[in-house]
């Protein structure tokens, strides 16, 4: 389990980084990619994620460096897909404000659910074929799983950790996720997740191309995420002989094939695409210490860019602790109705919005153009308090997913998990009419 904790600094999106197992000492070629001979007689093989001719800027790939090269596996067959879906057809339009309770752990009783058996998908819009849309998911598990790995050929993950730590091991080398971290694992990269306890959490799918820092504009050099808080593995190695599973999200459905040892056998590697993690602690908080609300853009830790400037595909938003000081301010977020989708899970404590109703575990979904915001307690609260400068959800962690597509909501989501809670719109029945003529 040590050498989880081995990680090194992701120091910025699209440099190049290098790593070797300690146990391979220059394992990495010398001034070339791809020599006659490798090291050690490994293989090298490349990992692309952007097509080759992508400009320089946005071109990633890395090269691995393995004792066998990933083709060698058995013929993939169709994988019993669960609760896995991208039909977004299969349940009607609800432009209704939507809550979900916390989201049911396995019962250990029925059995052991791992990682990939425990993905659940809630909602999303778009196509994976055509590389365009999202999809959100929440997994629920109880068993780690052993000699089995993932990958997805559709798109990246950006995964939310809820309850339990999570332990994953992937062809660049192994990171443990806690809860109030998040890790991404990008599109075709392999990896298996380990736990010791029943895991619960959160998953952003995205389709189109990866996801990026925010450009920061007039805030300037620092702020929000800072690169250097970002951490990706070192390399580790396990030459292991064994049937191993490898399960690929292939089109939206799973398929899986044999192999006869460990794909986690790459040695080293360099390039600018791997997988990362970040703690939602190192988030820089800008906000008004004057009056009214800066837009809450400003709490965005990372984004995946549509081809229209300005607009994401989806936008990975967090809500910290953080001190609150406007004058002549209502300070809870705001009523408002919004052209993108906004998804909202809570890590831990109370959202300061609806500190009642909203559990951690839970979801809410308000759709495009659907009207939302603070509770009556909250309003009628945040309307009559003294305004002195104050601490904001201190013990709290909720995040949202926000896109620019229009969310369907899947059977699952909407009928077969049994969580979806038929009172949320009663929140805002006690809201009374304030207004006076003169």
């Amino acid at each position: 389990m040590a050498d989880y904790g081995k990680l090194k600094y992701l120091s910025g999106f699209g440099n190049e980084f290098a790593s070797e197992d300690p146990r391979c000492p220059n394992a990495l070629p010398k001034g070339q990619n791809n020599p006659q001979k490798c090291a050690y007689g490994l293989y090298a093989e490349q990992l692309s994620g952007t097509a080759f001719t992508a400009p320089r800027v946005h071109n990633k790939r890395t090269w691995l460096y393995r004792i066998r090269p990933s083709v060698l596996h058995g013929k993939f067959k169709p994988l019993h897909q669960g609760n896995l879906s991208h039909n977004w057809d299969e349940w009607h339009p609800d432009p209704n404000q939507m809550r979900w309770h916390p989201f049911a752990l396995p019962d250990p009783s029925l059995g052991r659910v791992d990682f990939v058996e425990g993905m659940n998908t809630v909602c999303g819009a778009g196509d994976c074929r055509s590389r365009n849309g999202i999809a959100v998911h929440v997994f629920t598990c109880n068993a780690s799983m052993g000699d089995k790995c993932f990958y997805n050929s559709d798109g990246d993950f950006l995964i939310v950790p809820q309850k339990g730590t999570l332990m994953i091991t992937t062809e660049f080398g192994r990171m443990s996720v806690a809860p109030n971290e998040i890790c991404v694992i990008q599109q075709g990269m392999r990896f298996s997740v380990e736990i010791s306890e029943a895991s619960r959490g959160y998953v952003l799918e995205v389709f189109n191309g990866h996801f990026t820092l925010p450009d920061l504009g007039p805030i300037g050099a620092n702020g929000l995420a800072n690169p250097r808080d970002f951490l990706t593995p070192s390399a580790w190695y396990e030459d292991r002989s064994c049937e191993y599973t490898v399960v690929s999200k292939y089109q939206g459905k799973l398929f899986y094939t044999q192999q006869e040892h460990s794909p986690f056998d790459v040695a080293a590697w360099h390039g600018n695409y791997c997988p990362y993690k970040y703690d939602l602690d190192n988030f820089m908080v800008i906000n008004a210490v004057a009056f009214d609300h800066a837009d809450p853009s400003i709490f965005t830790v990372l984004t995946c860019q549509s081809n229209k400037p300005g607009v994401a595909v989806a936008d990975f938003v967090i809500f910290p602790p953080r001190w609150s000081v406007q004058e002549h301010t209502f300070r809870p977020p705001y009523y408002h109705r919004n052209c993108m989708s906004e998804f909202m899970g809570l890590i831990k404590g109370k959202y300061e919005a609806k500190e009642e109703g909203f559990q951690a575990g839970g979801a809410t979904l308000h759709s495009m153009m659907t009207p939302h915001g603070p509770d009556a307690a909250c309003f009628e609260g945040a309307s009559n308090a003294e305004l002195k400068p104050q601490r904001v959800a201190d013990g709290t962690m909720a995040f949202m997913f926000e896109s620019s597509f229009s969310m369907a909501i899947t059977k699952w989501g909407g009928l077969t998990c049994q969580k979806v809670d038929e009172k949320y719109k009663e929140c805002w029945e006690p809201l009374q009419k304030h207004f006076k003529s003169s």
